[in-house]
């Protein structure tokens, strides 16, 4: 599981993706972070709500690896 805040595509969890494909062990993976889009500007929470970089997405993102 990665949550960063940046765009998904080649980010931390592309590299950690990347790195556990040359193991090639049996693993789940979830990312999180700003999806292919522009940027905005705004408050930090605006921000976190707007490219889904909450807990709750975090927390959701977690679980769904189960």
């Amino acid at each position: 599981m990665t949550a960063e805040n940046h765009n998904v595509i080649g980010g931390l969890g592309d590299a950690v993706l990347g790195a556990l494909s040359k193991l090639g062990l049996p693993v789940k993976t979830a990312k999180v972070g700003v999806e292919d889009a522009f940027g905005s500007v705004g408050p930090q929470d605006f921000l976190q709500e707007k490219y889904g970089l909450t807990a709750a997405r975090i927390v959701q993102a977690v679980k769904g690896l189960q």
